[in-house]
């Protein structure tokens, strides 16, 4: 599974995308449009090209599709494609039945009005964690349905904190200070991303809304707390200069050597974690700034949306089928297959059970927030700007104030 947060934002022209979903609602046999597809088969375009998870959503597909006397056939392209693939398709009526797309690309169809509410298309929204719900709405209104979530959580290598006497830090403080003693050697006690991208972007988020950080007004004072704090991780020597550079995946590779204790990260690196055998680990929740307070961490995963189609029976398939793949059986079943939380409530609350060892996960999705909820099709202006006031604080080249209202100037010049 792709890191939900290393997909690079396309910046797809709202009027143009419109115009292309428009197409593919227009009466066959105009000039552009493509003829009538097999109405027993509902195409699928998704970011599946690893061959693993390729197969084996095609076996969920074929369990719910063959019951409703249907066949899927997916259309896989690389994660960062997906967009410029569905508007090209979408230019000569030959987009998808379903879309999956990352969560943070759904306002910019959305709002083209391309995509049919699901609730219209007759899928079942009830159910689901509220962070869900949010990850997949646009303007208050459920356009993507996703079967499961991935979120951050503090992955520490339990042995070198029993010799050190040190219990998971859950405050800002005791991360701090839990980080300070843990570093020898070779060894640093705390590994993050904080790359000039969406992965650090990522792993920023969670202690900037902790702090009250509001990516709609960046300067509002509260996110400079979270700057700081990383600022001083790397003035104590306990995080490495590097992490200006590392993406998620280069974090992993540091904790799985043993130059790091602790790291930030996601339920995506659990292959590799569970494939070593060098260090032992465990999940907790990401230390907050007060005691008692809640983790905010970003909520993240792919969606799936149903186009817009003349040919309503289409839709009406397309709906049959995501209820199916999102039945409380099939969403706990997938959720562990790909290390991920199941968004119905009760599925989560068997994950958990299930998987004691990824609860912290299913937990942290519970208040987890979208990256789109506040911003919408902005997010990705507001994305850059974040990953600038952090880069510019860590190089050295601003104070956490200064750079927040940078950030600000950035993301509302870039509207």
């Amino acid at each position: 599974m792709p890191s939900p947060s290393g997909r690079r934002h396309l910046r797809v022209p709202v009027p143009a995308l419109g115009a292309a979903l428009a197409c593919s609602t227009l009466a066959l046999g105009l000039a552009g449009c493509a003829a009538e597809p097999d109405p027993g088969t509902v195409t699928v375009l998704n970011s599946a090209t690893d061959t693993a998870e390729h197969t084996a959503n095609q076996r969920f597909f074929d369990r719910c599709a063959k019951p409703l006397g249907l066949k899927v056939e997916q259309i896989s392209v690389p994660a960062d494609q997906v967009a410029s693939k569905a508007l090209r398709m979408a230019s000569s009526d030959s987009l998808t039945d379903i879309l999956e797309l990352d969560g943070s690309e759904l306002p910019q169809f959305a709002q083209t009005e391309g995509l049919r509410p699901l609730k219209e298309a007759g899928v079942d929204t009830a159910g689901f964690s509220a962070s869900a719900t949010s990850l997949g709405s646009y303007g208050g209104t459920q356009y993507g349905i996703a079967r499961s979530v991935n979120s951050l959580a503090l992955i520490y290598n339990t042995e070198l904190l029993k010799e050190a006497g040190i219990t998971p830090p859950t405050t800002w403080e005791e991360l701090r200070a839990a980080a300070k003693k843990l570093t020898s050697g070779d060894t640093y006690g705390m590994a993050f991303s904080a790359s000039p991208n969406a992965d650090g972007v990522y792993q920023f988020l969670p202690f900037f809304w902790s702090a009250g950080g509001d990516e709609a007004k960046l300067d509002n004072g509260k996110g400079e707390a979270a700057l700081q704090f990383w600022k001083d991780l790397l003035a104590d020597g306990s995080a490495s200069k590097s992490v200006v550079n590392w993406n998620q995946q280069d974090v992993n590779d540091q904790f799985v050597a043993g130059r790091a204790a602790m790291m930030i990260n996601g339920p995506w690196q659990v292959p590799v974690l569970s494939a070593q055998k060098n260090v032992d680990w465990a999940v907790a929740s990401i230390p907050v700034p007060e005691a008692g307070e809640p983790a905010v961490p970003p909520i993240g995963g792919t969606v799936m949306a149903v186009p817009k189609n003349d040919d309503r029976a289409r839709e009406k398939n397309a709906g049959k089928l995501l209820n199916c793949l999102n039945s409380q059986e099939n969403q706990l079943q997938w959720g562990e297959s790909v290390n991920n939380v199941p968004t119905r409530a009760a599925a989560a609350e068997a994950y958990a059970v299930q998987n004691p060892k990824l609860a912290a996960f299913a937990e942290l999705v519970t208040t987890a927030r979208s990256r789109t909820a506040k911003v919408g099709t902005g997010w990705p202006v507001v994305g850059d700007a974040l990953a600038g006031a952090f880069q510019s604080v860590l190089t050295g080249r601003t104070s956490p104030q200064d750079a927040m209202s940078r950030a600000q100037q950035q993301a509302t010049a870039g509207k």
